[in-house]
């Protein structure tokens, strides 16, 4: 019991881990709300109003997760300028596709911020179309990410037919566990990209037509892929650190 509450608070220790357990509440407050609310029937006043409540819950959730957006955009911008063009990727097409990505991602904060000041009535323009900015670009990042994990996933395959042909166990092993990885984001950012979707203007493609708990499930999927990355990628961490310090202890 001990071991998981100390999991989480590391979790909630850390900016992104915090911005994924709200995330997950966010979409499983959509998830149950939702189908309390369009599976309850009329008389049955008590889910209708814990339904309604956890709507709410979600909204509140999600506009806190917006405000806290408002100060990424110095970190997007240490990322993009520490990726540059790409030099360190080996392939061409990896390489141009992250940057594509990158520049997506910057551009969505600022257009972000001015839908949020718009509807806090900070300043005097109508909030739609730079939500739909923000939706376009989250959107394009989305997909330009599950290209660039297709690509990966191409890439690795080549790697795993030249390892097969010899030895080395544990790289394949490192291969497949990077294969895993990719599938999962493709997942994750196909579920994603589904809600964007349905946060278009209507008339595009399956736009406004998700019910609540559809919303729900696909950002509740998505955000559970999130936090197992998370917790593998911090894992690792934690084992090459140890690693890092038995090896120092045994050569001192």
């Amino acid at each position: 019991m001990q071991q998981p509450v100390e999991s989480l608070v590391r979790l909630l220790e850390t900016y992104r881990g915090r911005d994924k357990v709200i995330r997950t509440f966010c979409y499983g407050s959509q998830l149950v709300g939702g189908a309390l609310t369009q599976k309850a029937a009329a008389a049955d006043v008590s889910s209708q109003r814990l339904g309604k409540s956890l709507l709410l819950f979600s909204a509140q959730l999600s506009h806190c997760r917006t405000v806290l957006r408002l100060f990424d955009d110095l970190s997007m911008l240490a990322y993009s300028h520490s990726y540059g063009l790409g030099a360190s990727e080996e392939d061409a097409g990896v390489r141009w596709i992250s940057v594509l990505t990158n520049v997506a991602d910057q551009l969505y904060y600022p257009c972000e911020h001015i839908a949020w000041a718009a509807d806090a009535e900070l300043i005097k323009v109508r909030s739609d179309k730079w939500w739909l900015f923000s939706t376009v670009l989250w959107g394009t990042s989305l997909l330009l990410g599950i290209l660039r994990s297709f690509r990966v996933l191409l890439l690795l395959r080549k790697k795993l037919k030249k390892h097969q042909r010899g030895e080395g166990g544990s790289r394949r092993s490192d291969l497949h566990r990077q294969t895993q990885a990719e599938m999962l984001s493709i997942l994750s950012s196909m579920a994603d990209l589904s809600n964007a979707v349905h946060w278009m203007p209507p008339g595009f493609l399956w736009a406004g037509r998700f019910p609540s708990w559809l919303v729900g499930l696909l950002g509740t999927t998505s955000s559970l892929i999130g936090l197992i990355q998370l917790n593998t990628s911090s894992s690792e961490l934690l084992d090459s650190t140890m690693l890092s310090s038995q090896s120092g202890g045994d050569a001192n």
